[in-house]
């Protein structure tokens, strides 16, 4: 920190009380200045050879015949009285960062100009400032802070403006050229790990990074940081994610609880005000902060009843970037007095907001620049909508976990990217699966709508297993699971060899996607009801059986690694007709477990109409992997 000594005699102030001070010396006081509750006992010549003002309260004291002077006003207070006061006599004092505009802005108060005595405190300030103060990164943001309580003073004489001058200038300086010290703890550079870099064993001078002035500035109150972050983006030098980087820290400094989503609510007006400033700073460009801050944000907003400009804005940001979010930044809590667990309204607007900003980016990719002022960076295409879709499917199987969840709320926001590409439908499976198990009193068509979301043919090997296994799901979906899990294995053997898959019971085969058509409308209206209850114990077990069986055929039929083409071909086509068989006489033991427990009438037993079609299994999205959630 830089300082300045002015004056060479000893200090002799000394204080009888709290509230008296005076100079000790053999010379009689003959002028007492009250400045507050504390007076200061001095002498009138070497206080009127320097200081204009005091000349007239002098003067006007003794038109009244009194010796004391009431001085309120003076900025600084006290402190900076005494500090011109020991000028004045010539005493040592010291001005630093913490008490050189105090002592300024009294100097000027007093008027102590060069016009009353030349090398005046006012002029000697001024060097200060000038020569060390202003050249300094630290100290500049320290007079800064200290220019809060000494408005509209440190206005007026320009300190305030020339500390952001000086601030911002040094915050856009090309990095090669700072080479002063800065507090920078955020990243750790490669010297502070240890692991310093060389070349030809001479020790290379680390870079600088772009954002070594952020932690610094994270130490000014809201106000005074609006005007040092507004100055350096005038400046056009810093990039829109330097200062993301810049918002985002100051955020979680100032906002305690902000990194852990919780805000604390003791002081809402500041703390409102603080993230509606942050969210007026916030840079245009798109990908300047991470979706992650823009959801705590978003967060914050809700939790302190910001506008709802504020927040109609952030979720409009974070719809552009949704495909950047994880799933533990979307669990916001539902507000107080609902019976869910998480707001789920809010990410159900989010999605609805990227599903429209992506459908208008397709649709005319010029809209984007022309009424955001910016250009995407990347195009919003498949890979983000798939990366969507994996978020939603992650998000929906944590909710699933509230047993006040309804069906509509878990139902409707999966509907919202049900046309979202993805390769396999394992993590809307896991979702539903989560759901029916903590929300087994759902009535049967409740979990139809449930599994209609899911698309049995785009499950994976692993999943069709749990699927086939599984007693929450209706007899339907685990039918058709095990059809398409029988038409991915002998659809590539079929095409080469000829052969093709058994045929089915006219009833089941009626609930498979393209279904038999031409039977009455009563088979398919007694048969519904059916196949949507869940599998029973027996029907269960006849599945678990079969399926050794049929992972039992696979292994003893597998091709060997030193047959020749033919042979394989031969192999892979036994396997696939045995395999087509042993699925045939599962969906047969399931038909014939039905009519012996007499649900089906024998009427049923002709074909339905397709009761089950490709439109029952809508796409949805899919992140985990992981089907043993049962």
């Amino acid at each position: 920190m830089k300082f300045m000594k002015l004056g060479s005699k000893p200090d002799s102030f000394q204080g009888d009380g709290e509230n008296i001070r005076y100079v000790a010396t053999e010379l009689a006081t003959d002028i007492v200045i009250s400045i507050g509750d504390i007076k200061f006992y001095l002498h009138k010549f070497p206080l009127l050879s320097k200081s204009a003002r005091l000349q007239k309260l002098v003067g006007s004291a003794n038109d009244d015949n009194s010796d004391e002077i009431q001085v309120g006003d003076i900025p600084g207070g006290p402190a900076a009285f005494e500090i011109c006061v020991k000028f004045c006599y010539g005493m040592t004092v010291t001005l630093n960062a913490y008490n050189v505009v105090a002592a300024r802005c009294a100097a000027e108060y007093l008027e102590m100009y060069e016009t009353i005595e030349k090398g005046n405190l006012i002029y000697k300030i001024e060097v200060f400032l000038n020569s060390s103060i202003y050249r300094s990164w630290k100290d500049s943001i320290i007079v800064l802070q200290t220019t809060k309580s000494l408005r509209p003073w440190s206005e007026e004489l320009k300190v305030v403006s020339r500390c952001l001058d000086s601030i911002s200038s040094k915050a856009s300086m090309d990095t090669s050229k700072v080479d002063w010290s800065y507090t920078y703890n955020r990243k750790k550079l490669p010297s502070e790990n240890g692991s310093e870099s060389h070349w030809n064993g001479v020790r290379k001078q680390q870079a600088v990074p772009k954002d070594w002035w952020v932690e610094d500035l994270c130490e000014l109150q809201i106000d005074l940081y609006k005007r040092v972050i507004t100055t350096i983006k005038a400046k056009g030098m810093i990039s829109s994610e330097v200062m993301g980087e810049a918002l985002s820290a100051y955020a979680l400094r100032r906002l305690p609880g902000f990194a852990k989503g919780v805000i604390q609510t003791n002081d809402m007006a500041k703390h409102r005000s603080l993230v509606e400033t942050i969210l007026w700073l916030l840079p245009l460009e798109e990908g300047s902060v991470s979706c992650s801050f823009l959801l705590r944000l978003l967060r914050a907003v809700i939790l302190l009843e910001c506008g709802e400009t504020e927040k109609n804005e952030l979720r409009r940001r974070i719809g552009q970037q949704l495909d950047e979010a994880v799933v533990p930044d979307l669990l916001f809590r539902a507000p107080d007095g609902e019976e869910m667990l998480y707001d789920v309204d809010t990410v159900q607007s989010l999605v609805e907001e990227f599903v429209m900003h992506n459908w208008c980016a397709q649709a005319d990719p010029s809209v984007e620049s022309e009424f955001h002022e910016f250009k995407m960076p990347h195009q919003r295409g498949s890979e983000a909508m798939a990366r969507v879709a994996r978020l939603v499917d992650g998000y929906l199987a944590e909710i699933a976990r509230d047993p006040n969840l309804p069906v509509l709320r878990f139902v409707g926001l999966a509907n919202l990217v049900s046309g979202f590409p993805r390769a396999t439908h394992d993590g809307i499976y896991r979702a539903i699966d989560m759901y029916l198990k903590e929300h087994p009193d759902v009535s049967k068509s409740e979990r139809k709508k449930v599994c209609k979301i899911m698309d049995c043919s785009k499950l994976s090997a692993d999943a069709c297993m749990h699927a086939v296994q599984n007693e929450r799901l209706p007899l339907r979906v685990v039918v058709q699971v095990l059809f398409f899990e029988q038409m991915r294995t002998t659809t590539t053997t079929t095409t080469s060899s000829g052969s093709t898959t058994p045929a089915l019971p006219g009833p089941i085969a009626a609930l498979l996607p393209g279904g038999s058509h031409g039977s009455s409308r009563s088979a398919t209206t007694n048969t519904e009801e059916d196949w949507d209850g869940v599998p029973t114990a027996e029907e269960i077990k006849a599945l678990k059986g079969e399926l050794a069986a049929l992972r039992l055929g696979e292994k003893s039929n597998g091709g060997g690694g030193n047959c020749d083409g033919l042979k394989n071909s031969s192999n892979a086509a036994e396997k696939a007709k045995m395999k087509g068989l042993v699925v045939s006489k599962i969906f047969s033991k399931l038909w014939s477990s039905k009519e012996r427990q007499g649900e089906i009438s024998s009427s049923d037993t002709s074909e339905s109409p397709g009761s089950g079609n490709a439109g029952d299994a809508k796409s949805t999205p899919s992140r985990s992997r992981r089907h043993s959630v049962s």
